[in-house]
């Protein structure tokens, strides 16, 4: 049994502290910290179990390593910003302890999300004795893993992969993003790259378009691909792959209200005088938007997320589709949470067991992809996000 330490109140802060709290058998103890300590107090609130809270900076490397001292965890689970990354990693480095994360750095005040930041400290992690897990959310995370099952028991060869993610919910809102408001639509609004032939393709942010038809009764939907952190560290560990490429659905009417909003500058990451003030348009954006956390309670329908892998086995061409789906109004009854806070929280535990257990455990800095999945994917399941695999089945190429 161990102590755990989590970073973040927010929606998906909210589904790491619930789910920890199902296994007392492995976080015998649990701290939720955040800037705003009221967060934390609200969730505790919510779990019939002791929660310890604390407030914390985590842009403050100084007031981290203080809170990790006080609260000796074996691991840092880190829910935070993306932004917050790196001051999380040099905490523990200066204190001994293991980190985990959900998404890969981003400097917040350049729309551009890679590895490399994160992969400098491999080093100094194993000279430390400690362990860096990187991107143990759902996509990334559970993507990699299906990824790497594929490689490991149902091809030969990994040759293209296609990454999809469609939220087929609906919360009522005219326009409301499903996480963080300003990652999400940084992430969306970033011009699209893919992996071909050994090199990146760059194209304009969701130019490329086509449908895809759903398994579950989900059906139909349009598909647009853009860029996503788990390629980069995908294609570079497991290089047979020659084309790898990330798809996710959007409303008509989610895009018409994205369009017009780049369109005023109110997507725009750098600052402006307003009133004599200096302020971001997107982060005052995010503050007139609903906030995620308010969706669990109005979110109805499923997610769909997986893997279609392409491939040889036995010296033939075949298909594999490895996917997971998600009821919000199923984990808003469990968490208080929808899906997508579920789907990116849940696999945030799953890898922390995987740590604490030993079963993925040695020094330095790693992707979810370099470890074997059918261990992660043991646990994923009972944990509430069951795999389905179509072995040898027919889609169309995107």
């Amino acid at each position: 049994m161990s102590k755990v330490l989590i970073i973040g109140a927010g929606g998906v802060g909210q589904v790491v502290t619930h789910k920890c709290a199902q296994r007392r058998d492995i976080f015998s103890e649990i701290t939720l910290a955040s800037r705003t300590q009221s967060k934390c107090d609200a969730i505790a609130a919510q779990i019939a179990t002791p929660i310890a809270t604390a407030q914390v900076d985590a842009d403050n490397v100084a007031e981290l390593a203080a809170l990790i001292r006080r609260e000796q965890p074996k691991l840092v689970i880190n829910v935070a910003l993306p932004y917050q990354d790196l001051t999380i990693m040099d905490a523990c480095l200066e204190t001994g302890v293991d980190y985990l994360d959900t998404a890969n750095y981003e400097p917040r005040d350049t729309a551009k999300f890679e590895y490399h930041w994160q992969w400098a400290y491999q080093e100094r992690f194993k000279r430390a004795g400690i362990m860096a897990l990187l991107g143990s959310g759902f996509d990334p995370g559970v993507t990699n893993v299906y990824t790497a099952l594929a490689a490991k028991s149902h091809l030969d060869e990994v040759q293209e992969i296609d990454i999809i993610d469609a939220n087929a919910g609906s919360h009522g809102q005219p326009f409301a993003t499903n996480f963080n408001p300003e990652i999400n639509i940084r992430e969306v609004t970033a011009p699209c790259r893919h992996w071909e032939n050994g090199q990146w393709i760059e194209s304009g942010a969701l130019a490329t378009k086509h449908s895809f038809d759903f398994p579950d009764g989900i059906g139909p939907m349009n598909i647009y691909r853009m860029y996503h952190e788990e390629m980069e560290s995908i294609v570079k560990h497991i290089p047979t792959i020659k084309k790898a490429q990330f798809w996710m659905t959007f409303s008509d009417n989610y895009l018409k209200h994205l369009e017009v909003l780049q369109n005023v500058g109110m997507t725009r990451i750098d600052e402006v005088e307003y009133n004599g003030q200096k302020i971001v348009p997107l982060q005052f954006l995010k503050a007139v938007l609903p906030d995620p956390g308010s969706l669990g309670p109005l979110t109805k329908g499923k997610t769909c997320i997986g893997v279609i892998a392409r491939g040889l086995k036995g010296g033939k061409r075949k298909q594999v589709y490895i996917y997971n789906i998600c009821d919000h109004e199923a984990c808003f009854r469990e968490v208080k949470s929808q899906a997508i806070s579920y789907t990116t929280g849940v696999p945030a535990v799953v890898g922390a067991i995987m740590m604490l257990t030993g079963k993925w455990h040695k020094p330095g800095v790693w992707n979810m992809e370099q470890f074997d999945p059918e261990l992660f994917l043991e646990v994923l399941g009972p944990m509430g996000l069951p795999t389905v695999v179509v072995d040898g089945g027919e889609w169309p190429e995107l």
